[in-house]
């Protein structure tokens, strides 16, 4: 048993001719790029980190951890909840947003997120922003308590559901056939796509780390689309796991299965069982990339954001005026402070009224006093601009949480 084979988890990727994924990757690229070229590229700035948010609530309500968006919000501003568990959730969700945060900005290694080096770094970023009490985990047969070090691959043996995965002394040379066979130099670009997908399931399989592989793996595959610039940081891939929590599970382990006869692949584990998978992720990217452009469109998202200000405006919330210049920084990117006169119509001490007020309320930002004005999505817009992004909260909820 020590001296497992690698060839346990073959075969990486779908072999022989699978047009159904191959034209999933076409549609994929090209939705992707559309969606890219309709927004403002400083508004992608904006949305990008709005997506970071959705994309830590997603991956954590796929593990369990139920971090609500309003949370997650206040985490950012460095409000934290009293109660430690409520808090150590936040703590949770912050280190998330900040290795995403570090992906986009082209801050991680250059190394391909494929490799172990890149694979070990997102754990050991993870991990190591996290709370003591959130780095323990518990054996489930003997109640013992073992303490999860960042990037450090696991050293016990550990069982997932039914599947037993390598054990630990061999976890180093699954790890270097995992790599090898994921070498962007060896695939097509084509490939490439379509082992962001195999490869999720495959890490899974290994699962090289006592806890947090989950999320890793989830970043790791965001990682690797944004690297192939087929991802965006403007949609959310654990969006749509999430959304659809149990086929996703289902899905990964059905491709645990051993191979199903002669007509399934070369490999140990079942071909058709790993090209269904990714037939579901890849399906899943285009489902998130259609729903974003949908409400990113010029025609869907100004109607909103004009309704949006209207009923504010009505109650008095805002000023008058104040959907004229949001709707010029959307469509524009930012805007100059000494324009907002000319948008609004109003004199210059009204005008810094409206650039005050919308500052206030975060729909506005600005990195300094005199810098231009940008769009900004605070949770309580969020929920009005974009429809069904996150799951409703309502008002007795919010006061609740208040």
């Amino acid at each position: 048993m020590n001296d497992e084979s690698t060839g346990l988890m073959e075969p990486m990727l779908p072999e022989g001719k699978h047009p159904k994924i191959e034209d999933l990757v076409f549609t994929l690229a090209q939705k992707s790029s559309a969606l890219a070229s309709q927004i403002h590229p400083i508004i992608q700035l904006s949305v990008g980190e709005l997506v970071r948010s959705l994309n830590c609530y997603y991956s954590n309500l796929i593990e369990g951890h139920n971090t609500h968006p309003w949370d997650i919000e206040r985490a950012l501003t460095q409000d934290y909840a009293k109660e430690p568990e409520k808090r150590n959730l936040q703590l949770e969700a912050i280190a998330h947003i900040e290795v995403q945060k570090m992906i986009d900005e082209a801050v991680a290694p250059n190394d391909y997120p494929l490799t172990e080096k890149y694979i070990t770094w997102l754990h050991n970023e993870f991990c190591s922003r996290l709370p003591d009490e959130l780095l323990w985990v518990e054996n489930p047969e003997s109640g013992e308590k073992l303490k999860v070090i960042p990037g450090e691959l696991r050293k016990r043996i550990v069982r997932v559901g039914a599947h037993i995965p390598p054990l630990s002394e061999n976890l180093s040379k699954f790890m270097r056939r995992f790599e090898e066979a994921y070498k962007p130099e060896k695939l097509t670009k084509q490939k490439r796509v379509i082992a962001a997908a195999s490869s999720h399931h495959r890490l899974l399989w290994i699962h090289p780390f006592l806890d947090g592989n989950g999320r890793v793996t989830r970043l790791m595959s965001y990682a690797v689309l944004m690297r192939e610039s087929v991802g965006s940081s403007l949609w959310s891939i654990a969006r749509g796991l999430a959304r659809n929590v149990n086929e996703y599970k289902k899905l990964l382990m059905e491709a645990d299965e051993r191979r199903h006869g002669e007509l399934d692949g070369r490999g140990t584990l079942s071909e058709k069982m790993l090209a269904n998978f990714c037939i579901f992720f890849l399906t899943t990217c285009i489902d998130q990339v259609d729903y974003m452009s949908s409400i990113l469109r010029l025609n869907e998202f100004i109607p909103r954001l004009e309704r949006y200000t209207e009923e504010e405006v009505s109650k008095k919330n805002l000023p008058k005026g104040s959907f004229y210049l949001l709707r010029e920084v959307f469509l524009m990117g930012e805007v100059e402070r000494s324009k907002v006169q000319e948008l609004t119509g109003y004199k210059e001490r009204m005008a810094r009224e409206i650039i005050s007020t919308l500052l206030r309320k975060k729909l506005l930002v600005s990195s300094h006093h005199k810098d231009t004005l940008r769009l900004g999505f605070p949770l309580e817009a969020v929920e009005r601009w974009f429809p069904g992004l996150y799951p409703e909260l309502n008002l007795a909820e919010r006061k609740k949480m208040d």
